[in-house]
């Protein structure tokens, strides 16, 4: 009895080693997509001489395709290939879309390209990249609401809280290496080359994940009856819920709020004030590294936190920074004896993924009010509603600066645009109560 017991252990142990290395893998590479990013933006700038709005524009509008990710939730969920309805999407995001996409920009990247040309490219590689993260997050979903033996309720939401700080922290370490690459590359290859890079390091994810089989992740191996049709119904109930779609409301609407000004601040801090691409690159390292701090830090002791109170935490501190950048652009760190640089590292850098921070525990608390069965529904419209907000921010952004009257060449406008972002920021505090209050979990003592 004791070895039969002892060999389940065994065998789940192992089912979690494979879990955890699919995952990791597949978001480590997500993460590392800002490899490429890296070089586009410089390429955008230094090469085609796109302007601050200009390139801003781009950026949003390539994520276009992230706003389709509720169909791709549902149809993933109904539709299976072969027996199986994660796996083969992730295959195909990856390898026909991605990598296709990123090998074709490799090729044809010279400076008689046009943006446009390499916007339909980046659309393509991001309906890939929208379609395997939703596939990897339909499969954290899954796994995270899977019952474990002998286990409560409690302790059944903690594992969907580790399951998920584990794949920020692969996302993050993904993010940091990326950066850090992207950093030390950028000043030693051309751009073609770390396209042509990042698309062999996706064919090599192509291999390893057609390697896999669901069954030994454990997922489900027959379609739920109804198909398509019973998805939208179970995606229109879940949406049907007060606790699900406010909070969803909310959340969108608190990165909406507020008008982006990353390509207006890439420009002033590259062109205006002459930082070089390492120091970026260095700042974004940065960035990410506290992303990965944060997903450990929020899993071993904010977990407990009520959700409401974390991101209104969140809300507040990314207002502060904000208005800290007003203080940067009009010189105040200057004078008082702090250089450019290290504002742009330290500072720059935390702002940057500061705004993803609120991801992490919104998305514990939607995988725990998400009902059985739309799990991959119902996560890839979060992440479509947050991606549309991001759209929308940075369009708002854009018009922002035309407002102030900031151009590549003047930034004069800067700080009152600055100003108004930070106001804004604050905005979404005052109907937080969207967000449901968290129940206390009782955990029956045995007698």
């Amino acid at each position: 009895m004791v070895s039969k017991e002892s060999g389940e252990e065994e065998m789940r142990r192992r089912r979690r080693r494979r879990i955890r290395g699919f995952l990791g893998l597949g978001f480590c590479v997500q993460g590392f997509r800002c490899f490429p990013w890296t070089a586009i933006v410089f390429f955008l700038k230094d090469s085609l001489n796109a302007s601050p709005s200009t390139l801003q524009l781009l950026q949003n509008s390539a994520n276009l395709p992230m706003v389709g990710k509720p169909l791709y939730g549902v149809v993933s969920d109904a539709v299976y290939v072969g027996g199986q309805h994660r796996i083969p999407y992730i295959a195909v995001g990856v390898t026909f879309l991605q990598a296709v996409s990123w090998l074709a920009i490799a090729t044809l990247s010279s400076p008689n390209i046009s943006i446009f040309s390499i916007t339909i490219y980046l659309l393509l590689s991001n309906l890939g990249a929208s379609i395997v993260e939703v596939a990897n997050d339909a499969i954290v979903a899954e796994l995270g609401k899977q019952k474990q033996p002998s286990s409560s309720s409690s302790s059944s939401s903690s594992s969907s809280g580790e399951l998920q700080s584990f794949v920020w922290m692969a996302s993050s370490a993904g993010g940091v290496l990326g950066n850090l690459a992207g950093g030390v590359a950028i000043d030693r290859f051309p751009p073609h080359a770390m396209f042509f890079a990042f698309g062999v390091l996706l064919a090599v994810q192509f291999l390893v994940t057609t390697m896999v089989s669901e069954s030994s992740l454990d997922l489900p191996r027959t379609p739920p009856p109804g198909g398509v049709r019973r998805q939208l119904r179970e995606l229109a109930g879940a949406l049907g819920k007060p606790e699900i779609s406010y909070s969803i409301s909310w959340f969108a609407a608190s990165y909406a709020a507020i008008p982006a000004l990353t390509g207006t601040m890439f420009f002033y801090q590259t062109r205006y004030l002459n930082i070089d691409s390492s120091v970026l690159g260095i700042s974004k390292v940065f960035g990410q590294a506290a992303m990965l701090a944060w997903s450990i830090v929020y899993n071993r002791y904010l977990k407990s936190v009520p959700v409401k109170k974390v991101i209104s935490y969140v809300q507040v501190t990314m207002a502060l920074l904000m208005f800290s950048d007003f203080l940067f652009v009009t010189g105040v760190y200057r004078h008082v004896g702090v250089p450019d640089s290290v504002y742009v590292v330290f500072f720059s850098g935390f702002l940057e993924v500061l705004y993803f921070f609120k991801i992490l525990p919104f998305s514990v608390l939607v995988a725990q009010l998400c009902p059985r069965g739309c799990e991959g529904s119902l996560m890839a419209f979060l992440m479509a509603a947050v991606a549309l907000a991001f759209i929308v921010s940075g369009y708002l952004g854009v018009a922002l600066a035309s407002c102030v009257g900031v151009t590549a060449d003047d930034f004069s406008g800067m700080p009152v645009g600055l100003l108004v972002q930070a106001a804004c920021t604050m905005v979404p505090l005052f109907w937080c109560s969207c967000i449901p209050e968290e129940k206390p979990r009782k955990v029956k003592k045995k007698d």
